[in-house]
């Protein structure tokens, strides 16, 4: 199974959810809230090989931490994922908006500057903002669109540019799933959690919700579940393919 974005680090013990992910044979991208928690996050990873660490640096956090953008442009080299980006234009954040779009643009700069990156993207409240700002780089890499909760014309947008998208639980509950899943390409979806957060809190890696998930799009695809994690398989495996040709720096892997 796939979970293209979750929060490993955040665990209540970070480790232990790493070795659930092991035991599940669960394909996870641990994603970072700032660039300063890269180094620890990525040594999570060690040794398995399931586990990739994205750098990122969370637009809610923007206000507090855009001081770490050169430290973000200085690990950039060491890995071929990036997230968690993006803007967040909700009422608590909105008032940083212009900095958090500086940044998100310095951040697009540093992945067009290094040869591309793959790219998990936050887009709360702001989905037009990210994606006229990927529109304007989109040789910055493959973006991928976390929890998509935009209108639905800004999903063909996205689409338009080559946009890929992660779904989880909280989307494909909502009155609008059916809608949404019908404008995006099967071959440019991935599952996610986004756990420890939104539907799936708790102490323990939510193997379960990774299979409710493929569950709910497998009845969105109108097909059987076997059918539904074969294209799902194919995806990954396509994005890894797209990820091998970023460049890495000192010959890292």
């Amino acid at each position: 199974m796939i979970d293209f974005h979750c929060h490993v680090d955040l665990f209540p013990f970070p480790e232990r959810a790493a070795d659930e992910i092991d035991r599940a044979g669960t394909y996870v991208l641990s994603v970072t809230n700032t660039p300063k928690a890269f180094p620890k996050t990525a040594q999570l990873a060690k040794g398995r090989k399931r586990i990739r660490t994205a750098l990122g640096l969370h637009p809610q956090l923007v206000s507090e931490r855009h001081g770490e953008v050169g430290l973000f442009r200085r690990l950039l080299g060491e890995t071929r994922y990036v997230g968690e980006i993006g803007i967040d234009g909700g009422d608590e954040h909105a008032q940083h908006i212009k900095l958090q779009k500086d940044v998100f643009e310095e951040i697009l700069d540093a992945c067009t500057k290094v040869g591309g990156r793959v790219m998990s993207i936050h887009s709360r409240h702001a989905s037009g903002e990210v994606i006229e700002a990927l529109q304007k780089r989109r040789d910055a890499g493959l973006a991928i669109l976390h929890w998509f909760s935009g209108p639905l014309s800004h999903v063909e947008k996205a689409v338009d540019i080559g946009t890929w998208f992660s779904i989880g639980l909280p989307m494909l509950r909502s009155k609008r799933a059916a809608s949404l899943i019908a404008k995006i390409p099967r071959e440019r979806i991935l599952t996610e959690t986004d756990a420890p957060f939104a539907s799936t809190p708790g102490e323990h890696y939510p193997t379960t919700a990774v299979d409710e998930t493929l569950s709910a799009l497998s009845r969105l695809w109108d097909c059987d579940e076997a059918a539904t994690r074969s294209q799902l398989q194919a995806n990954l495996r396509t994005l890894g393919g797209r990820a091998e040709a970023f460049r890495l720096r000192n010959g890292l892997n």
